[in-house]
């Protein structure tokens, strides 16, 4: 396991770090993590929250897992997933800029549409994907997030190793990034928002090396069940191995 470790932090210090930007052709995949990226993408363009890029997460793979998958374009989904998220999260997202900047990512160097026959259809497509979302997923749109767990969780180990010694390593920063990635596979779904957190958590501890104090005192009692009793160290792994395959399904990219 060390070693899978290993690799994923040369990976994730190479997708953390000032990188080039990276073209994906969307319209030769449409896989989850494919369109889950394609949701991503977006909402960073229209500097949506973290929250609600979150949220649009959650609700896509909620509704393919419900959904049959042939009979819906991805992409139209992941688009009304965004849309929705925004109004959840009281991040107010325009339709209109929903629909232009998923446009032009999924047609790259295309301009944005024009008030035509084009435009009407997809805006209607939307909001007509908009009902059928909330209508599969029983009007249950609010997801609970891990994010907050994370926060109260970091804010505590922080104050666990204290200041000096929690600064030398980009603990948080890492756990939020490992988060964010996960959103992109179904995975995200299977385990509870707690569990979840932990898991980045510890992961962003495997992948620096670090040892949270006074372990060694308190064998019988590792630190995160300080958080969750009931958190067996065989379940964390599980989650923590789904983390780490997240990255097993991110598709080639070009630089450019």
């Amino acid at each position: 396991m060390k070693g899978v470790i290993d690799v994923l932090a040369m990976q994730r210090e190479k997708r953390l770090s000032v990188q080039k930007s990276i073209t994906v052709d969307y319209t030769k995949a449409s896989d989850s993590f494919t369109v889950a990226r394609f949701i991503f993408e977006c909402g960073l363009k229209l500097e949506a929250h973290p929250l609600t890029l979150s949220t649009a997460a959650i609700l896509y793979h909620r509704f393919m897992r419900e959904a049959t998958p042939q009979g819906y374009d991805p992409y139209l989904i992941g688009s009304t997933c965004l849309y929705l998220a925004g109004k959840m999260k009281d991040n107010n997202l325009k339709i209109r800029d929903v629909m232009n900047v998923a446009y032009s990512t999924l047609h790259r160097g295309t301009p944005p549409l024009e008030l035509g026959d084009q435009y009407w259809a997809m805006r209607d497509a939307i909001v007509q994907a908009e009902l059928l979302l909330m209508r599969m997923l029983k009007f249950q749109v609010m997801p609970e997030h891990p994010h907050k767990f994370m926060l109260h969780f970091l804010r505590s180990l922080q104050a666990w190793f204290g200041e000096e010694e929690w600064a030398k390593y980009p603990v948080a920063k890492t756990s939020m990034a490992l988060l964010q990635d996960f959103h992109h596979v179904p995975a995200v779904l299977d385990y509870p928002p707690k569990l979840v957190a932990i898991a980045c958590i510890n992961l962003a501890l495997q992948i620096y090396g670090v040892v949270v104090p006074l372990m060694d005192e308190c064998d019988q009692h590792p630190w995160f069940n300080v958080f969750c009793k009931e958190l067996t160290r065989d379940k964390l792994w599980e989650i923590m191995e789904k983390i780490m395959g997240a990255y097993d399904e991110e598709p080639e990219t070009k630089d450019h």
